[in-house]
């Protein structure tokens, strides 16, 4: 992640930039890898589903923790809110997805951007898959991975099912996951980019080429390439620049 230890400079409103610039063009990369929950949706789905159960405020907590990097095991973190799930009817998925979710603003222009530049795109994301796949396909993004819940008899068992690369997509399989697919398509890791907002996407930010944090924590903010603090993903396009 070039840049991330040198000052950050404010270039715009709420736009902080590190390193030389002008920036590599964004045809300049081949694959651009996102975190989802509020990185490309405005929610932390979890959050939400807690909300069905009355558990909304316990689960908040443990998530913002993880955030902020105060639990430094993603798994760990992940398993105590999945606990409070427990018995939580599957049919709060869908109303989630339909009455909660929605993409944050810019969203659609960079992704846009992305395939117009011939970028291939990746969603990879601590979250679940219920809802990965409904935003990879909205988003048009190629590939795809994130947790299963196991769910039992229309109820949310508080596990996940196993998968054939794993179980928990934490940070680092966030990093395993950008490589791989960056080998699959013989593409150098240089030209990747990564975006993400919490403590677990810094391992995906830090094996890509360029990093942008988006809205993101203070811990992820300090470290990244691009941070946005205002406004929209696409305001990162203006300095992806075609020159």
């Amino acid at each position: 992640m070039s840049g991330g230890e040198q000052p950050a400079r404010e270039v715009e409103p709420g736009l902080w930039l590190r390193g030389a610039t002008p920036l590599p063009r964004l045809a300049d990369f081949r694959l651009a890898a996102f975190d989802m929950d509020s990185t490309l949706i405005g929610i932390e789905c979890i959050d939400e589903l807690a909300a069905a159960v009355g558990r909304q405020a316990e689960v908040a907590a443990i998530t913002e923790a993880a955030m902020r990097g105060e639990i430094s095991d993603f798994k760990v973190s992940l398993r105590r809110r999945l606990a409070l799930l427990r018995g939580t009817p599957a049919a709060a998925l869908e109303t989630v997805y339909r009455e909660r979710l929605r993409l944050n603003p810019g969203v659609e222009a960079f992704l846009a951007a992305c395939r117009a530049a011939g970028l291939r795109t990746l969603l990879v994301s601590g979250g679940f898959t219920f809802f990965a796949d409904r935003v990879r396909e909205r988003l048009q993004i190629d590939f795809a991975r994130a947790n299963e819940l196991e769910i039992i008899d229309g109820r949310l068992t508080g596990a996940l099912r196993p998968q054939p690369w794993g179980e928990i997509v934490d940070g680092e399989q966030k990093r395993r996951t950008l490589l791989e697919v960056a080998d699959l398509l013989r593409i150098d890791p240089a030209r990747t980019l990564a975006v993400g907002d919490g403590a677990n996407d810094l391992p995906m930010m830090a094996a890509a080429g360029l990093s942008i944090a988006f809205h993101a924590k203070p811990a992820v903010r300090e470290r990244a390439r691009i941070a946005i603090t205002a406004g929209g993903l696409d305001r990162a396009l203006a300095w992806l620049s075609s020159q």
